[in-house]
């Protein structure tokens, strides 16, 4: 399978087994293969950004963010497919490509971001990684042990 930045996916239930991260989401919530993530590639890592439909939930959040610091980089709601879609980068991880179950697919093809929004989600990421080099770090899941664990995989498959 083809990974590329800005497609959409769903993940395997073992990825979730494996890293037992009380910071990721749920991968399935009433039997629905939930959350999509929009995904970055980063050579051999991916990083998958969970998509919400809970706009509501979020909107208060977001409103208190922008009311404490000035903006919200790290939950944003934009269209996806016609649809209004919670972007939640604060909840962002790296993984690996075996881990994919298979692309989100709307009308039988593969769901792909468009250009503009994707970009915005790239900057915001950045951003949120800058700052965690810094020590501030925004993300819910423990990003460095996950990305230790996709590593030393790596390592192991490409012996």
């Amino acid at each position: 399978m083809k990974v590329e930045t800005g497609y959409i996916y769903h993940i395997k239930d073992t990825f979730f087994n494996k890293i037992n991260d009380n910071g990721l989401m749920i991968n399935h919530e009433n039997g629905h293969a939930r959350p999509t993530y929009f995904t970055i590639k980063d050579r051999d890592i991916l990083w998958f950004i969970p998509l919400s439909s809970k706009i509501d939930k979020y909107k208060p959040i977001i409103k208190q963010k922008e009311k404490k610091y000035g903006s919200c980089k790290s939950i944003m709601i934009r269209e996806i497919a016609g649809r209004a879609s919670v972007i939640l980068i604060q909840n962002a991880f790296p993984t690996l490509e075996k881990y994919i179950d298979h692309p989100h697919v709307v009308d039988g093809k593969p769901l792909k971001v468009i250009d503009s929004l994707k970009e915005e989600i790239l900057r915001n990421f950045k951003e949120l990684m800058s700052l965690k080099k810094k020590g501030i770090n925004l993300f819910f899941p423990d990003i460095d042990k996950i990305q230790k664990i996709m590593l030393k995989e790596l390592l192991e498959q490409n012996k």
